[in-house]
């Protein structure tokens, strides 16, 4: 098979790195069609492993004109490099591929998009609906294959999207025993961390920024008024500074850590006691199944994805501190607390990198 990926911003193409990897060595041809420029370093290892990359000019605004260049740049690339499939992700580029297509579509290619979480959902703002519903409804018709990766998105696509075939992945894969079997002594690393050893430590990972709402895990601190207990988070972000001011603020500065970016979160998870997901709006969160993957308890907002993921009774409404606070109580013995806010949701092992590139290459052979 010939096939292509297509994405906004070269960075996104960082979560198919085993997947392309396993392609190519059985002995399939990939290449990549982005915007380079955003994300260029994430390219380079796919460039190693072959893959040619296409510039196309992609802009991040649906409305942009530029992105009429976008489709008429594809529509050349796809025309004469004779692909077997085009698989598209993030909404503007699958938008652009999608139109880009039609006439390929015809000759046999087959067009794949997956949906990293819709913009319009239930509770969306009605701009959300307005603007990006009308779009995926439009190039739903092109699409051979459309892949959702949260419960609520595929019954909304079933419903209301007539692509060829919608199916559920959820998401494009974790490694699970690299989380699972993190070795790690807390005690020491919680001194590298300047953390107090008897403390009651939470723990966040992710981009510090408005729609992360890590603000609500600190109102809820300043509620408890709790001295023992301590908050890091694990990201970068523009957020940063607001969120150091607020802990101020509510005179958790002792109490608060900003850890920047990681490459020990399976250690983090292992030396915290309840990992906290309060975002606003999420596909299906990594962080959130890694978190599961290393056995921490997750306390997490009731929103679309997390709800795969965790038991109701650890969730909380995201602008609700003094749910954050019930939610956290429930957590007892950590294994136990661990248990209980998977049990029922979707397993570990339907979340693996291995299991997820088998269900795709399926796909692909199926088409």
């Amino acid at each position: 098979m010939k096939i292509l990926y297509v994405t906004t911003i070269g960075g996104t193409m960082s979560f198919f790195k085993s997947f392309i990897r396993e392609l190519i060595e059985a002995g399939h041809t990939v290449d990549i069609a982005t915007h380079e420029s955003a994300g260029s370093n994430a390219l380079d290892y796919f460039r190693e492993l072959g893959c040619a990359v296409y510039p196309i000019d992609f802009s991040r605004s649906p409305l942009n004109k530029g992105n009429l260049r976008a489709i008429k740049q594809l529509e050349k690339l796809v025309q004469g490099q004779g692909y077997d499939i085009v698989h598209c992700h993030t909404p503007v580029a699958a938008a652009c591929t999608r139109v880009a297509c039609r006439k390929a579509r015809k000759q046999g290619v087959r067009v794949f998009y997956t949906a990293h979480g819709f913009h319009f959902y239930k509770g969306a703002p009605l701009k959300n609906w307005l603007i990006f519903y009308p779009i995926e409804k439009l190039c739903a018709g092109w699409t051979d294959v459309l892949i959702t990766i949260n419960g609520q998105d595929y019954a909304l696509a079933q419903k209301k999207l007539r692509a060829k075939k919608v199916c559920y992945m959820p998401g494009v894969g974790i490694n699970v025993e690299n989380f699972a079997n993190a070795q790690v002594d807390p005690a020491a690393k919680r001194g590298e961390l300047g953390i107090p050893e008897e403390a009651r430590l939470l723990l966040s990972v992710g981009e510090l920024n408005e729609n992360k709402n890590h603000q609500v895990v600190l109102r809820a601190m300043a509620r408890l008024n709790d001295p023992n207990m301590h908050y890091m988070i694990a990201g970068n972000g523009s957020w940063q500074d607001r969120l150091l001011q607020l802990a101020k603020e509510l005179g958790l500065e002792k109490q608060f850590h900003l850890l920047g970016f990681r490459r020990d979160v399976a250690e983090l998870c292992k030396t915290a006691d309840v990992y906290i997901h309060c975002s606003y709006r999420e596909g299906l969160p990594v962080s959130v199944m890694e978190a599961r993957a290393a056995g921490i308890p997750v306390v997490c907002s009731d929103i679309r994805g997390n709800g795969d993921l965790i038991n109701e009774a650890f969730r909380f409404q995201p602008g609700d501190p003094e749910g954050l606070i019930k939610a956290i109580s429930k957590v007892g013995d950590r294994e136990q607390a661990a248990k209980a806010c998977a049990e029922g949701m979707l397993p570990l092992e339907q979340m693996s990198k291995d299991a997820i590139n088998a269900q795709l290459l399926e796909l692909y052979l199926s088409v």
